[in-house]
């Protein structure tokens, strides 16, 4: 019997999206502060649509998670990142060093 990639895709984004709403019972969605950003002293990129895929490590609560997510704004030291679980649509700033680009994704 033959397995689907984009089966194997839809079960693979469907257990994350579990896994993320039940990280999210954990805790709010944790985000670099102002301070921590340093908006005053960096610049900030905002990228356009298509954004770029990448994984990255977020925190709700206690409860670290590596998700699938866009890569939407960043300054050198941080990332601004997006991602879903369902309807849900969840956004923070992140350390840059929490973040690697998916080889190639073409989204």
């Amino acid at each position: 019997m033959g397995s689907s990639k984009r089966l194997a895709a839809h079960y693979d984004m469907r257990a994350q999206h579990r896994a993320i709403l039940a990280a999210a019972r954990a805790g709010p969605l944790q985000s670099l502060t102002d301070r921590e950003l340093g908006l005053r002293d960096h610049p900030v990129t905002i990228y356009p649509y298509p954004f770029v895929a990448v994984r990255a490590w977020v925190r709700f609560g206690p409860e670290a998670i590596r998700v699938d997510a866009k890569l939407l704004r960043s300054t050198p030291l941080a990332a601004g990142v997006g991602f879903r679980a369902e309807e849900q649509v969840f956004r923070c700033w992140v350390w840059g060093n929490a973040v690697e680009s998916i080889p190639g994704d073409d989204e």
